[in-house]
Formats: C-alpha cells, structure tokens, sequence
C-alpha cells in the first residue's frame, strides 16, 4: 500500500516534466535552467543534433511513463486490496527516488536546445506504433492480473473479506507465478522500442526492471510454492516457459 506514494509523486513530478518538454518541442519555449544544468552535469550535449525523429519519441515516451503512474496509482487506490505488510524504509526511499530519475531519464534523451527555433517534426514510424500498441497489450493485462489477485480477498459482492494470501487462476497466471511483475518488464521494453530501438540509457532502466522484477517473483514463486502444496508445479516464477 506503500507504493501509492511512489505513483502520487510520479504522477505529479513526471507530469510536470511532460508538460515542460511539450512546452518547450511545440512552443519553442526553453526548458528551466536547471534541467540544462542537470543534461551537463550529465555529459548531454546541448547543441547536438536532430536525429529522426528522437524528440517525438522522448515526448511519447514521457506521456506513456505518466499514463503507466496514473492507472497505477488508480489501482492501487480503487482495486487493489493491501494486507497488512509494511516497506523496509530504504526501499521506501529507493523507490521515490526512481519515479523521480526515470522521468529525468527521459527527458535527458533530448537535447537542452530542443526546437532551436524550428518546428517539430512529428512523424509516427513503426517503432512508434509497435512500441504503443505493446505497451496497451501489457498495460491491459497487467490490469487484469491484479484485480484478479485483488478479487481473491473479496467476495462477490465486491466487499473485501480476507487479508489472505490465495493461489490466483486465469490470464496469464495460468503460465507464471508473477504475471503482473512480467507485464511491468513488458511495458518498460515497449518503451525502448518506441525510442527507436536503440538508446541504450533506457535499455539500462529495462535491465534494472528486469533484474528487480525478477527477484521479486522469484521470492513470491517460492512463497507460493511453501505455502501451498497444491501449487500448479508448472507455473514458472516471472517469464513464460523460462
């Protein structure tokens, strides 16, 4: 339940971002000072060039990010059902840390001079409707996963009646143990394909996802499995078959 607070501060920082660098690509206006201090702390080179279409999909990127804090925040308010757990205060810490530097992440893709005077140009190109159309797949699935974990403690009238744990059936808990941690993965790479595939910043955020992702539902798969003697042997603890 903790985790409501990550996406309350995504939802405004990461919207602030977006509006600043939608701003900036199609009113010409320049971004904050600090934002062009932070790209030279960074190595960014303020004067580099257009490449394709590389501001487009930064933007893209950044409203999908905060479209990812939005539902999520949403669910963890309106569908989820949290049991009485707590977070360690470091990983509390951690995590609002990395809603802030992913946005930043983003943002730092692009150029301090942006338009430099000139109009956008907004061209969609496939790695832009791959990248969408992947994320709305694992988005909606992600979705589903969690109400279905969220309708084990309610009955069916919808009022919560357990804090329990329980052994999830349908979607994609029919192959995993942490099908809602997989479609995260899922989300964050369709992210990289809509950057164009090849910046390998994000391609490092993809590799932190999976690597934190997986630990996760390794620890869950091996909770389920401990505690539940009839648990389908043949689930796998995060990625299909692997």
């Amino acid at each position: 339940r903790w985790f409501t607070h990550f996406y309350v501060v995504s939802v405004l920082w990461n919207g602030v971002l977006l509006i600043w660098l939608f701003r900036a690509e199609f009113l010409g206006e320049s971004l904050p000072s600090w934002i062009q201090d932070m790209h030279h702390a960074l190595g960014r080179n303020s004067q580099s060039k257009d490449v394709g279409n590389e501001h487009f999909s930064a933007l893209l990127v950044l409203l999908l990010l905060w479209l990812h804090s939005c539902r999520r925040l949403a669910e963890c308010l309106w569908t989820s059902v949290f049991s009485s757990g707590v977070i360690h205060i470091v990983q509390y810490c951690f995590g609002l840390g990395y809603y802030i530097a992913v946005g930043s992440t983003v943002l730092c893709q692009v150029p301090t001079n942006v338009r430099n005077g000139k109009e956008l140009s907004v061209q969609i190109c496939w790695y832009h409707i791959i990248g969408v159309t992947m994320y709305i797949w694992a988005s909606l699935h992600q979705h589903r996963c969690l109400a279905i974990l969220a309708n084990l403690r309610k009955s069916s009238s919808g009022k919560v009646v357990s804090l329990s744990h329980s052994v999830p059936f349908g979607d994609w808990f029919e192959s995993v143990s942490c099908p809602h941690y997989f479609a995260e993965l899922l989300i964050y790479v369709s992210m990289a394909i809509t950057l164009g595939i090849h910046n390998v910043t994000w391609w490092c955020v993809v590799m932190y996802v999976l690597f934190n992702q997986a630990l996760a539902a390794v620890l869950c798969h091996e909770f389920y499995q401990k505690n539940f003697s009839s648990y389908p042997k043949h689930r796998k603890a995060f990625i299909p078959l692997v």
